[in-house]
This record gives structure tokens, C-alpha cells and sequence, in this order.
């Protein structure tokens, strides 16, 4: 079985509001766990962050400011202890939340391990929304996993010096990346369903809209950098990956909307689109027995669009990219 200590690693920047509930959730675990270390690592925060994080028994860090994952680098590199913990510094874990997650390295192939989401803001409609979608998705998971993200996960200090940590070049989807070096050095990775950190989902439309347009920017570089994962994973389908790019080719297509024999080719493709969000919304409001997540089929649908702007972009700045270094080269 087991002994091995952990140590805790939280990256954030300008996160006042929310790093002292983060923080009085995790150190108490000192006591009774294995938790032996905890590592804030501060990405140039402008506000009372460093100030709070005084007020605790932990270990603070200036990071680089080049974003959490290089900020999650730089803690786990300070670790003295042979398993690193992630957590946000948004998050609060339940206290049962790293216990949960530690029988799995009694295993020696297992390379890292997460859990799941609770939430912090139930009183927002939007932050309900995007949290009862990660949850249906992760009650789907099974144990065993070709992803994990950074929010709740813990990684062999071992593993991670072998694959070299996060890549800092993706500012979103690093977690994901990791995932798929550390399984493609040979490790597995598992999910724990019952071991839960609290989130502060997100909760104004624009902020969250924005992120994932974001989020398609990145991914787009991360599948052009590692063939092979367009399909799906753990978590996400064929289903989800293809909204944004369709949604995308509505808005290519809605200028035959003027043509009346075309019209029917953007519709069609508007109403594909709007099917697609029937299956995850008809089991949000079956599990939940609450018509109001009927809403989340026009959060999902307007999601595909953000998304979508955001891929074309990321496209975009990867031929420019590849067009740029191949004229140094020539030159």
C-alpha cells in the first residue's frame, strides 16, 4: 500500500475573492491526511492575493506570469514530496476530496488521478448550467481514462519530470496535453467520481462566452500538435467536437438565406445543430427534474458559436505560424 506524501499546488492570479476559502479548506488536511506541503504559486496578481495567502501556513511562490500552467510547473518543481496535488484556486476541496483519490497509486502503473466538481454559486443560473453538464458528463466516466484536467488531479512528482510538466505554450487545454504524454509514456490514469472540489462556475454570460472562444483557439493548436484525438475522450464526444466547426459553416452558408430554393442548406444546418443539444439537455432535466435546464440546449447552441470563432482564429494563427517560420527557413 501506498505511504507516499503529498504535496499541494495551487496556482492563481488576482484571485482575492476566493483564495482564502480555497486555502481554509486544504490546510487543516495537514493534520489527517498525507498532505505534508501546500505551494501557492502567485501569476502576477495585482490585487490582495499575496496578502491573504500570508495569512496561512503554506508556501508562497512568485510565478512567471505566463499562466496557470506554467505557474503549475513552477510549484510542482518546489515539491518535496513525491505526489503533486492540483487544485484551483477557485476551488474548495471537500474534506474527503484528496483521500479518495490516494488508493489508486497503490498501483505502480498509475501515472495520475482526478475527481470532480461541486459548486460554490448554485444561486446562478448560468453557473448550474455549465456545473450539472460536467457532472452528467463525468457520471459517464469510468475509472479508467484518456483524460484529466487540472482543477482536482494528482500526478506522480516522478512523471511529471519525465514528460517535462505542462507545455506552456498552450495557455488553455494544457491538461488535456499532459494527459496524453504522461499515457503515452506508458502510465494510466483514473477518475474518481466521489472525490469533489467546490467550483466557482462561472456566472455572467459575456465572461463565459469569452473563455470559450478561447477554448477553441487552443484546441485547434493542441489536435493540429497531437493527431489522433479529434474523435473524443473521456469526457467529450464525436458530437461535441463537431458543433463548432458546424456552427461555423451556418454562418458561412446563412448568405443563402437571400436564395430561396438554397435557403434550406444553412437552415438545415442550424437545425442539425439544435439537435444536437437535445440528448445532454433531455438528461439534465430528467436526472434534475427541473424544466429550467431547458435552458442549457441555448447555452450549449450559443457555446458552439463562441467556440467556433474561436477555432477559425486558431486556425488561422496556425497557418500563419507555419507560413512565417517557413519563410525564415527559405530566407
Amino acid at each position: 500500500m501506498s505511504t507516499d506524501l503529498v504535496s499541494l499546488v495551487i496556482p492563481g492570479r488576482n484571485c482575492a475573492g476566493t483564495i482564502r476559502q480555497c486555502l481554509g479548506a486544504v490546510v487543516p488536511l495537514m493534520e489527517r491526511t498525507r498532505l505534508r506541503e501546500i505551494i501557492f504559486v502567485d501569476d502576477g496578481s495585482t490585487d490582495d492575493t499575496a496578502k491573504i495567502v500570508a495569512e496561512f501556513p503554506v508556501k508562497y511562490v512568485a510565478g512567471t506570469g505566463k499562466g496557470s500552467g506554467a505557474a503549475r510547473n513552477v510549484g510542482w518543481r518546489e515539491a518535496r514530496h513525491s505526489l503533486v496535488w492540483f487544485v484551483d484556486s477557485d476551488c474548495v476541496a471537500e474534506p474527503d476530496a484528496l483521500d479518495l483519490l490516494l488508493p489508486n497509486f497503490d498501483d505502480p502503473k498509475v501515472g495520475g488521478v482526478s475527481g470532480s466538481y461541486g459548486i460554490m454559486n448554485p444561486e446562478s443560473l448560468l453557473a448550474c448550467l455549465v456545473h450539472q453538464e460536467i457532472i452528467e458528463r463525468h457520471r459517464a466516466m469510468p475509472q479508467r481514462v484518456d483524460f484529466l484536467a487540472t482543477f482536482n488531479v494528482i500526478y506522480r512528482k516522478e512523471i511529471l519530470a519525465q514528460v517535462n510538466g505542462l507545455d506552456e505554450r498552450f495557455l488553455k487545454g494544457q491538461d488535456a496535453e499532459l494527459s496524453w504524454r504522461v499515457m503515452a509514456a506508458g502510465y494510466d490514469l483514473r477518475f474518481v467520481f466521489d472525490s469533489r472540489v467546490k467550483h466557482y462556475h462561472p456566472s455572467h454570460w459575456r465572461s463565459y462566452l469569452h473563455t470559450q472562444r478561447d477554448q477553441g483557439y487552443w484546441r485547434v493548436w493542441l489536435h493540429l500538435y497531437h493527431s489522433g484525438h479529434a474523435a473524443g475522450d473521456s469526457y467529450s464526444s464525436l458530437v461535441d467536437h463537431v458543433q463548432p466547426p458546424l456552427a461555423m459553416l451556418a454562418v458561412v452558408t446563412s448568405p443563402l438565406l437571400l436564395f430561396g430554393r438554397l435557403a434550406w442548406v444553412p437552415a438545415g444546418i442550424v437545425t442539425l445543430l439544435l439537435a444536437a443539444q437535445a440528448p445532454m439537455t433531455a438528461r439534465l432535466v430528467k436526472r434534475l427534474r427541473q424544466p429550467g435546464y431547458l435552458w442549457f440546449a441555448l447555452m450549449s447552441f450559443l457555446r458552439a458559436f463562441w467556440r467556433g470563432v474561436g477555432m477559425s482564429h486558431g486556425l488561422l494563427g496556425y497557418i500563419a505560424a507555419r507560413f512565417s517560420r517557413s519563410g525564415k527557413t527559405e530566407c
